[in-house]
């Protein structure tokens, strides 16, 4: 019988049992792909990571090897899973950042510490990737919503920072809490159209000091918190001026799964070019255990 250490954090929250939960296997040494997805099924949580520790200098360089999975597939990269395995692994060192070598490189989390506060995590994401632009009508029917819900004021628009997503803005508040998709059709539209998710957002907000309310559909009912989706509408909004170049806002999400959840980002722009795409959070440790295979 083989005995794994694994720890599971709240991310995107200062609160237990909101957020968005991530399981993290701290030395995952021995295990192979299969058992790694079976395992993640097991846990049945958006993500489950994967630690497999090498050599200081090697972690130096490169980072902490990381391998992210669903509950369906391995992913490249994934944001709250990138900021939970962070802090999980950061502990009470106090070390300004942490390195984490996944499949699409290396990312660092950046820390910032005040006293009596959480501490506050920070990862830089690749430069964003703009992709396709597409029509509202043909969204509307793809995906099953009504053609007046969507915004048209902003175009709706594919972004990468290391996975894809296609960014639907709508009009309301209200038309996004009441969201109602045809997943099926829309994940075969994405097939073809380069986007791996939808992340629906609204510039109207229940928190005065947000800047979207999010919502993100996908395998196993809905996301309560999507840092890479975030790290591509920080690249959104700076390239569409609804953030100023720099500027750290919130996005809302996780509402309506009653697992509200704050994601902090920012991205640069130069001359008309987006960078420099910060996403950031808290998270608090709400469980520790062992997994026997």
């Amino acid at each position: 019988m083989r005995r794994f250490a694994i720890v599971q954090v709240d991310v995107f929250t200062k609160n237990r049992l909101e957020g968005n939960a991530l399981a993290v296997v701290t030395d995952a040494t021995g295990l192979i792909d299969e058992e790694m997805q079976a395992l993640s099924k097991e846990t049945n949580l958006s993500e489950t990571t994967f630690v497999f520790p090498r050599d200081a200098a090697t972690e130096k360089s490169r980072g902490v090897r990381v391998r992210i999975f669903t509950v369906a597939e391995e992913l490249p990269f994934a944001g709250h899973p990138t900021l939970g395995t962070a802090f999980v692994l950061r502990g009470g060192s106090g070390t300004p950042e942490i390195l984490l070598d996944l499949n699409v490189g290396s990312v660092p989390v950046c820390y910032e510490d005040t006293p009596g506060q959480p501490s506050f995590g920070e990862m830089r994401q690749r430069d964003p990737e703009f992709g396709a632009r597409h029509d509202a009508e043909t969204i509307a029917r793809v995906t099953g919503l009504a053609l007046k819900d969507i915004d048209t004021s902003v175009p709706i628009e594919s972004v990468s920072t290391g996975l894809s997503y296609t960014i639907v803005p709508i009009k309301s508040l209200a038309a996004l809490q009441n969201l109602r998709i045809d997943l099926h059709a829309g994940a075969e539209y994405l097939q073809k159209s380069g986007g791996k998710f939808f992340y629906f957002v609204s510039r109207e907000t229940l928190n005065p000091a947000a800047r979207l309310h999010a919502r993100m559909l996908f395998y196993n009912g809905e996301d309560p918190a999507t840092g890479s989706a975030g790290g591509c509408a920080a690249a959104w909004m700076a390239a569409h001026a609804i953030a100023a170049p720099n500027e750290r806002v919130m996005i809302e999400q996780g509402v309506e799964m009653k697992r509200p959840s704050e994601i902090f980002v920012r991205a640069n722009r130069d001359a008309g070019v987006v960078n420099n795409v910060r996403v950031g959070g808290n998270c608090i440790e709400v469980m520790r255990g062992e997994v026997t295979l």
